[in-house]
Parts: C-alpha cells; sequence; structure tokens
C-alpha cells in the first residue's frame, strides 16, 4: 500500500510541475528561502558562541 501511495504522490508532484509552472517555482522558491534562512541562523548561533 505504501509503495502505491508513494508512486501516487509522485505522479501528483509531475502533474502539478507540468500544469502548473508557476505555482511550482513559487514553492520552490519558498523552499529554498527557508533554506537559506535556517543557514542564516545557523550562523549567527555559531558566531555567538
Amino acid at each position: 500500500m505504501k509503495k502505491y501511495l508513494t508512486w501516487a504522490l509522485g505522479a501528483f508532484v509531475v502533474f502539478y510541475l507540468l500544469t502548473s509552472p508557476s505555482g511550482a517555482a513559487r514553492v520552490v522558491h519558498n523552499a529554498l528561502g527557508s533554506l537559506s534562512d535556517a543557514g542564516h541562523s545557523l550562523s549567527r548561533f555559531v558566531n555567538a558562541l
């Protein structure tokens, strides 16, 4: 069952990317922005030590 859910989720992601490229770009942009913020926070924490 888990295998089928994984395939269904993958198919949905591909479908979403193909039908809504601007929405997909927004998701990627937000994810990378969050990673950048986490990196800056970690850098400030290490510098404060």
